[in-house]
């Protein structure tokens, strides 16, 4: 099954848009092939706001946020996680408002193996005033309503955040509209992710604001597209092992041949992922753990 994605987005960088009755957005100028046309930095309020991943360390980026809330004060900042496309102006943030930051510090995990990281990198100093580990938290200001929900499997402290007034959730990198998400252990877990998946499916949000991208409207739909692609590359790993143990870097060209080739790369981080969720499942095994491993079937 294709996944219907969502790609279609007008962009302004530092432009503020008002994109529902209780949400607008200011998009960074950081496009890449992780981040489409960039950081979409969410506000949500009116007089007491909060503040949805400020994004990179740009100082352009903090002055059309700071010009976005102007008037108004700004009381949480609120971290999906701490990739450095959107944690690191927190601090900056919270210097130019005095805004409470939320969010979940990561567990200290080094960079990929052999060189391989998300484009934007990691934000390991990122530290939040108030910890939304474990999620089930409700922050609230002036007619809004939020509340945290713990998605691991991208990265470990990954959160998404729900906006009650509009069945909305703010879906960081758990679900994009434009692309999938990049699963890429040691931090990502490709079982953890199957598992928040699930969860954030059967809450039936009416809307998902990604962080990177538009709105995805058909969330039901979308979501299972998203999972059966999932299960369709698990599928494809065990289909190609039948012919014989192999190696990650022997399997991606051959299984990743639809993707850019620039992302060849992640998308190895992604099948070890998958790798090492059919071995916990008893399907596969390994000679060794890391990328480097030969798999076959069990």
């Amino acid at each position: 099954m294709s996944i219907p994605y969502v790609r279609d987005i007008e962009i302004e960088y530092g432009r503020c848009d008002q994109v529902s009755p209780l949400i607008r957005r200011v998009t960074a100028n950081n496009p890449g092939p992780f981040t489409f046309k960039g950081t979409g930095t969410y506000i949500v309020g009116r007089g007491e706001v909060a503040v949805i991943d400020p994004g990179p360390d740009d100082p352009v980026h903090l002055q059309a946020i700071l010009q976005a809330v102007a008037g108004e004060t700004v009381t949480h900042i609120l971290i999906t996680h701490h990739h450095s496309d959107h944690s690191p102006l927190a601090g900056a943030l919270k210097a130019a408002t005095g805004a409470t930051i939320y969010g979940c510090a990561v567990a200290g995990h080094e960079e990929e193996d052999g060189g391989v990281k998300m484009e934007a990198g990691h934000d390991l100093s990122f530290q939040p005033d108030v910890s939304l580990c474990g999620g089930g938290q409700v922050i609230s200001g002036p007619g809004w309503t939020m509340e945290a929900i713990a998605t691991p499997g991208h990265t470990s402290n990954h959160i998404c955040f729900t906006l009650r007034e509009e069945n909305a959730c703010f879906s960081g990198d758990h679900i994009m509209g434009w692309s999938t998400t990049v699963i890429t252990p040691p931090d990502g877990d490709m079982t953890d992710y199957l598992a928040s998946l699930d969860d954030i499916r059967g809450r039936r949000f009416d809307v998902l604001w990604p962080t990177h991208g538009p709105p995805i409207r058909d969330v039901d739909a979308f979501i299972q597209a998203y999972a059966d692609h999932r299960q369709e590359r698990l599928d494809q790993i065990l289909g190609a092992l039948k012919s014989g143990p192999a190696k990650i870097r022997e399997l991606v060209p051959r299984l990743y041949a639809d993707v850019d080739s620039r992302l060849h790369p992640a998308a190895a981080r992604s099948m070890l992922a998958g790798m090492e969720h059919l071995v916990r499942k008893g399907q596969l095994t390994a000679d060794t753990d890391g990328p480097d491993a030969t798999y076959r079937l069990a």
